[in-house]
């Protein structure tokens, strides 16, 4: 019960809870909204609604999309918002906090070969999974359903982390790990996949050049290490380097460039701190760990994040959007290389968390907001 009520005030202290009063936009199938931003009005129509607590968005080489629902299901939507019945085969998650079905991603040769991964809370302990299967050729099944990476480590409610990217070169998988909200200090034991990021090969086997093959003590599927909760994971396109975007705890939210066998600091140093104001880092730095590109003091709580490198928003190509959970609106940052030049807030008005983002072939921003009656909303200039 001690434990229950940790992570509920963390939750509570993260501004996050379902329960706490906020207004929704009205969201009827096909209704549109304008919003200012620097790009010009920008038009938020509802493409579909009533989904629960949809996690993410992969588009199918169709134009249709892949939605993962946290109690479990995986529903294809068509462009114009029809939902489809759950997909057959989808293994019963753990359900339980923010424990459920989450991540959902297409192999690079899914117009080949069918096949997508997703990621779950496995079992009652919370603990992560990575699943590999086919979509069938109705698209009503998924078939050849395979689990092909286990967490190691405490489990938990909370923390789960969850996103998977595919690697553009080597076709391996780099999936997020959190801390579970579990004994902090885990983050930096190589022992266990709390609080890592991991790399695997698609079959589930651990590639002979991760950094800590052979080690002693070290878990050989890690990449990274010392993140608290990753929520976002793409690859930059202009240079192939692998982005992350993580929570903090109260401040110190983080976007992070990936690096071989780095250590990003969780909990040595950071830029939040607890719930209940404790101070929990050391410092802010420390000499061999990372410093973020970004950092957020207060938290946003991001979530999930593309590159746009669109046409349908010209002055906004090359942005980094991530949602933002307890901020409520949608973020882009502006870059130049690797450095974060800019800023701007989007949506606030709409007063909605948002779960994912990603560019669709349309070159439309495509969103998911994280509620009961979770809506799908598309985001393109107006009138377009």
């Amino acid at each position: 019960m001690k434990a229950f009520n940790t992570w509920i005030t963390a939750v509570l202290g993260a501004a996050i809870v379902l329960t706490a009063p906020f207004v929704i936009a009205a969201g009827a199938r096909g209704e549109s909204t304008t919003f200012k931003s620097s790009a010009g009005p920008l038009s938020v129509k509802t493409v579909a609604s009533g989904l629960v607590h949809p996690w993410s968005l992969a588009f199918l080489p169709d134009g249709r999309m892949l939605v993962s629902e946290r109690p479990g299901r995986i529903r294809i939507v068509t462009p114009d918002g029809v939902l489809s019945p759950p997909l057959k085969g989808v293994p019963k998650p753990y359900i339980g906090g923010q424990a459920g079905l989450l991540d959902v991603a297409l192999d690079r040769d899914f117009p080949s070969n069918r096949t997508l991964y997703f990621c779950y809370s496995a079992d009652s302990g919370g603990n992560a999974a990575v699943a590999r299967a086919r979509l069938n050729k109705d698209a009503t099944a998924l078939d050849e359903v395979k689990v092909i990476f286990t967490q190691v480590g405490p489990g938990g409610q909370a923390n789960h982390g969850c996103r998977i990217a595919q690697g553009p070169r080597d076709g391996d998988l780099y999936v997020t790990l959190g801390d579970h909200f579990g004994p902090r200090n885990e983050a930096q034991n190589l022992r266990v996949d709390n609080g890592k990021l991991v790399r695997i090969a698609p079959d589930g086997s651990v590639p002979p050049d991760n950094p800590f093959v052979g080690r002693d003590g070290a878990r050989p599927e890690i990449w990274s290490y010392g993140h608290r909760n990753g929520q976002g994971l793409a690859f930059n396109p202009a240079t192939g380097d692998l982005w992350e975007i993580e929570h903090g705890p109260r401040g110190g939210d983080e976007v992070n460039i990936i690096g071989k066998g780095k250590n990003y600091g969780w909990p040595v140093i950071g830029y939040g701190i607890d719930y209940n104001g404790a101070k929990i880092h050391e410092s802010t730095s420390k000499p061999g760990m990372e410093q973020p590109i970004k950092y957020w003091v207060p938290s946003i709580a991001p979530s999930g994040m593309a590159f746009y490198t669109g046409t349908l928003f010209p002055a906004w190509q090359g942005s980094l959007f991530t949602g933002a959970l307890a901020g409520r609106m949608l973020v882009r940052l502006s870059l130049k290389g690797n450095a974060v030049t800019g800023e701007e807030r989007l949506l606030q008005n709409l007063n909605e968390r948002i779960r994912d983002v990603r560019q669709g072939p349309d070159g439309a921003l495509w969103l998911l907001t994280d509620n009961a009656a979770g809506r799908i909303l598309r985001v393109s200039p107006a009138g377009k």
